[in-house]
């Protein structure tokens, strides 16, 4: 099972507009990060989790040649807004994307690309999907076994993912101990980690270390990063399991 990032950053994204500070003016590749998305690759399958608004330059900068599946993990503008771009995979694949949400996901998709949905006679391409709901329950894709984990994001409840030995967890303040009762013997983590100081809907660095020395998982990546980070300097100051994400960094795991 192979992972590759799509985007490592904020709803922002580094560099952010306007700033001109050191991490956003850095000349280290990997302080440039798109917004938050990965791709798992298994047996000739790729499983994408979200659709950024910079789906579409994430996809061709990663040779993206086929998605086979979407999982959602909330309805946030950084994680849906590039699903139009899916488009060219139906066209290659000749088939509808499955795409698998939360019920109040799915509602906000079906609100904001109304197009994609509606029966009217079209003159154009629109994406082609087929809806499944998360409810929390396990499933199976292509073989891999996929674990939903419920997720506090501010006031909102949202859904990380558990495939085999990965979890992938952006956009969270607290995960819940039902929770991490999911996230034992993880070969790989993928953490929230915004920045040092607090925020309402995000973990520090320091809340991520500390679950992830609770969770003991073999590896750990920060992701959802913004510009108060810099690469360099943050990954020298964390222990030896654990490193920031970022832009096009590709993992080899288990699968199972």
């Amino acid at each position: 099972m192979k992972l590759t990032v799509l985007g490592s950053g904020t709803s922002a994204g580094v560099p952010t507009i306007g700033c001109r500070c050191a991490v956003c003016t850095s000349a280290d590749p990997r302080d440039n990060r798109m917004r938050p998305s990965i791709v798992v690759s298994h047996e000739g399958r790729n499983i994408l989790i979200d659709t950024t608004p910079d789906f579409r330059t994430q996809a061709l900068r990663s040779n993206l040649d086929r998605v086979d599946a979407i999982l959602f993990t909330h309805s946030h503008a950084d994680h849906i807004l590039g699903l139009d771009d899916v488009r060219p995979f139906n066209y290659m694949q000749g088939a509808p994307i499955p795409i698998y949400a939360a019920t109040d996901t799915l509602e906000t998709i079906r609100r904001i690309f109304s197009y994609v949905f509606e029966d009217a006679p079209r003159q154009t391409h629109v994406p082609k999907l087929e809806v499944h709901v998360v409810d929390g329950s396990p499933f199976e894709l292509f073989g891999l076994q996929v674990q939903p984990i419920p997720l506090v994001h501010g006031n909102q409840m949202i859904y990380g993912y558990r495939i085999g030995p990965l979890a992938y967890m952006t956009d969270h303040s607290e995960i819940p101990p039902a929770s991490k009762a999911m996230l034992r013997d993880l070969d790989v983590l993928f953490h929230d980690a915004l920045r040092r100081t607090p925020h309402p809907t995000h973990s520090t660095v320091d809340d991520a270390l500390r679950n992830i020395e609770e969770l003991r998982p073999k590896r750990a990546f920060f992701t959802h990063i913004c510009h108060d980070l810099g690469h360099a300097a943050t990954e020298a100051s964390l222990p030896p399991n654990v490193h920031l994400a970022y832009d096009g960094m590709q993992l080899e795991m288990p699968a199972a």
